[in-house]
């Protein structure tokens, strides 16, 4: 059966789409593919990309009237919390532990509420 495979992109509508990427480039390390545009690909792209579904009224993605939220899967919770805290990011004090990772949750400069995820280990 033919079938969707994982998540293809994910696609905001920003105020400044070059200075965000450049943002997401320099404070999350995401590559800049040859075509311009920020990507996963290859072997460290590897692992779970989750599509789940939040009630009307959640408070998951923050206050306000956000929509969507992007969860990032990062190699080192701490080490990249300590890299975007000494650039001045605003990083939400909360944390959470759960059986299959960490979290925690930052804003870019635009305002989107962001989620980063470190997987527990296998």
């Amino acid at each position: 059966m033919a079938k969707a495979v994982g998540i293809g992109g994910v696609f905001l509508k920003v105020r400044d789409p070059k200075k965000l990427k450049a943002w997401y480039v320099e404070n999350l390390g995401i590559p800049m593919s040859e075509h311009g545009i920020i990507a996963f690909e290859g072997p460290e792209a590897a692992g779970t990309t989750a599509f789940e579904f939040f009630a009307e009224d959640a408070k998951y993605f923050g206050d306000g009237d956000q929509r969507a939220m992007i969860n990032f899967r990062v190699d080192s919770l701490g080490d990249v919390l300590e890299r975007l805290t000494n650039a001045g990011v605003r990083i939400d004090p909360k944390r959470e532990d759960a059986p299959w990772g960490r979290f925690a949750w930052i804003w870019d400069p635009e305002g989107n509420r962001i989620e980063l995820w470190e997987p527990a280990p296998e």
